[in-house]
């Protein structure tokens, strides 16, 4: 044998692996996407926060410089005498507290006879309540103030006119909690109601022990919804109160502006300390709803 064939033989390389086209073109055409996604959502968060802030900024100017040229973004002197005077020189404070209490109790009593309602459309065959839903729903497809005129004659003639309940009353069962509520039910298996009859539960124990707690995230939403509608609800309070010391936010802030002019500065003032409850309202239940599991309990 010779040198050369005792030469042991170099391992010949392996052949590089080629990355496809479509797989080296996906990741700059994702991140893209990603890009011009994030963009857009600025310019509209821009395009919504911008006016919002202008707003809450002006009302920290004094009444003079609100319509000074040039017009600044930030007050060339910060003052709190618009809020001040909108609490005090108006009655505010009775405003707040009167829309407040219409706000509470009636999302409260909202939410549950919604919640009853829903379940009872959803879990029981009748034909009753087949008629109901239907009515129900019929509401949906008539404008808002096609229904004044006869919800104004029925609280007329109930005696609540002129009063907070006049207000809470008719507002109490909605369709879109209604429905809300009938659509998450029809997502829990029968089987879970047949399991429980069949363990010797009744009804009023399924409902209250089981579907309840579970229907809480359904709950939390209507909650804010109903909070957020009867806060800023104007035209239903403005027909049914004519007395001043009833009056509701909305037409406290309303009656600031006069018939001869308007004090821009407490108008602002009172203005954002109407949304103050609402933005607390968000921060502290927007966490719940965005984590709550719907479909807790409901696995096979």
């Amino acid at each position: 044998m010779t040198a050369s064939t005792l030469t042991p033989r170099a391992a010949a390389p392996e052949p590089a692996r080629t990355v496809p086209a479509r797989r080296r073109g996906r990741k700059p055409k994702q991140l893209g996407r990603t890009i011009s996604a994030s963009t857009l959502l600025w310019i509209m968060a821009l395009a919504y926060g911008f006016p919002l802030l202008w707003f809450v900024l002006s009302s920290f100017k004094p009444a003079g410089d609100l319509f000074s040229f040039p017009l600044t973004l930030l007050p060339k002197s910060w003052t709190v005498q618009g809020y001040v005077d909108a609490w005090s020189s108006f009655n505010f404070y009775q405003f707040f507290a009167n829309t407040f209490l219409v706000a509470i109790v009636t999302t409260v009593l909202t939410v549950i006879a919604s919640c009853c309602t829903g379940y009872a459309l959803a879990k029981y065959d009748n034909r009753w309540l087949k008629v109901l839903f239907i009515g129900i729903l019929a509401t949906t497809m008539l404008p808002t103030e096609v229904m004044l005129a006869p919800t104004f004659l029925v609280v007329r003639d109930l005696g609540m006119y002129n009063s907070l309940a006049g207000i809470i009353v008719p507002s109490i069962l909605t369709a879109t909690g209604v429905l809300m509520f009938r659509a998450f039910f029809l997502t829990v298996p029968d089987d879970l109601v047949e399991a429980a009859r069949i363990d010797g539960a009744r009804e009023l124990a399924i409902f209250f022990r089981i579907m309840v707690p579970i229907s809480r995230p359904i709950m939390l939403t209507l909650a804010i919804f109903s909070f957020q509608w009867r806060w800023n609800d104007y035209i239903w309070p403005l027909l049914v109160l004519n007395d001043p010391t009833k009056f509701t936010l909305q037409i406290g802030i309303q009656s600031i502006v006069g018939a001869q002019n308007i004090n821009w500065s407490v108008l602002l003032g009172a203005s954002v300390i109407s949304i103050i409850p609402l933005v607390l309202l968000y921060l502290v239940f927007q966490k719940y709803v965005m984590n709550a599991n719907i479909n807790a309990g409901l696995k096979d």
